[in-house]
């Protein structure tokens, strides 16, 4: 067993690295004061090949693999959790499903430009139907070659720049859960509303939408997958973007480390660093440790993706422990910075509302245990 990174992997971190702090962190502030989406840093991602870092060349992506994958997410989170959330999104919840799921066709038209350059979204939740997937009203209906959509969904991360978005609707409302179907929706079909902006507590240079449909009308050739297999495909396709969200709360947690070291050094009280206080040491120490382990977590889960092996469990574990130590690292680290923790004027004030959301996204800490406890049935 191997902990070490390759030559290739050490190359995509110092890559990332170098493009977060010198892109990305001159401008977190300001895109999080003003809930921003930078769309040129995205284009300059996606000229990187971090936009579809796991997909074939032959579709338009980088043909990386999973821990790089993963690496470049916690990379970006180090400096603005956004960019997690924005990278994770259009990777495991775009990309990947259509990779897996689409025809070539569909590979062609809205797989390529998505991985190479584009962004996409991804459409679940509905205002009565979040972790009770099957509860979801939207409804597609096959009308010769055309399925017609009515329905409304909220929380749609990167929405309102989305150029196309995998959309879940019914099919069929008398089987339930399986009755669910997935739809590629491009950007300005008739009759497919972007609505409102949502006003979040972090993660804000990501913008998160609610978006309607009434009357809409795709081609038949849009449906991914077959029909009922919606479900089957969210859930596979949830446990990839698990992985990619415990990434992100690696990275923000790596982050309100980083700040905290700093600034322990710098800040002096009683004629010496704080540093030198033992109260500060153990929460280094604390901060430190886990952050360690919930990579190692991360990284468990990306190996055994990339080696094919079901990994729900391993993703599960990866994003529960991963985004409740983000949660607990930026809180200590406020509590170092002391009064100036709970200032804007310092990252970790803002690595701690960003940290929060990665317990909720992606399936809640709760899901993530039931999803943990039934697996252990199962052994």
């Amino acid at each position: 067993m191997d902990f070490k990174l390759t030559e290739e992997q050490e190359m995509i971190k110092k890559m990332v690295r170098d493009f977060a702090e010198k892109e990305i962190a001159p401008l977190a502030r300001e895109n999080d004061e003003k809930g921003a989406y930078p769309p040129e840093i995205v284009k300059k991602l996606g000229e990187l090949g971090i936009m579809g870092m796991t997909i074939p060349t032959e579709y338009g992506g980088a043909g990386a693999d999973h821990i790089s994958y993963t690496i470049a997410i916690e990379e970006l989170s180090r400096v603005d959790g956004s960019f997690g959330t924005v990278v994770s999104v259009n990777n495991s919840l775009v990309c990947d499903p259509i990779l897996k799921y689409g025809t070539e066709e569909q590979k062609q038209k809205f797989l390529i430009p998505t991985a190479k350059h584009g962004i996409g979204a991804f459409s679940l939740s509905e205002p009565g139907a979040g972790s009770d997937a099957g509860a979801q009203k939207t409804t597609a209906v096959l009308k010769g070659d055309e399925y017609v959509i009515n329905g409304t969904k909220n929380f749609v991360s990167n929405g309102k720049v989305a150029d196309v978005t995998l959309l879940f609707a019914m099919t069929d409302k008398s089987k339930g859960a399986k009755g669910i179907s997935v739809f590629l929706i491009p950007d300005g079909t008739p009759g497919f509303t972007k609505g409102k902006k949502e006003d979040k507590l972090g993660i804000r240079a990501c913008d998160t939408i609610e978006i309607s449909f009434e009357d809409c009308r795709i081609p038949k050739e849009y449906l991914l997958g077959e029909e009922g297999q919606g479900l089957k495909i969210a859930l596979g396709t949830l446990d990839g973007g698990r992985i990619g969200i415990a990434a992100q709360a690696v990275g923000i947690a790596q982050g309100a480390l980083d700040e905290s070291l700093r600034y322990s050094q710098e800040r002096e009280q009683f004629g010496q660093p704080i540093f030198s206080f033992q109260a500060i040491q153990w929460k280094l120490a604390d901060i430190a440790t886990e952050t360690s382990a919930a990579r190692l977590l991360v990284h468990k889960a990306a190996f055994a993706k990339e080696q094919g092996k079901r990994f729900s469990l391993e993703a599960a574990m990866a994003k529960l422990f991963a985004s409740e130590v983000a949660v607990k690292a930026t809180r200590e680290a406020i509590q170092i910075f002391g009064g100036y923790g709970y200032m804007k004027e310092y990252p970790v004030e803002r690595f701690y509302r960003d940290a929060k959301v990665t317990e909720i996204y992606e399936g809640t800490s709760e899901v993530q245990r039931i999803v943990i406890a039934r697996a252990l049935l199962k052994d």
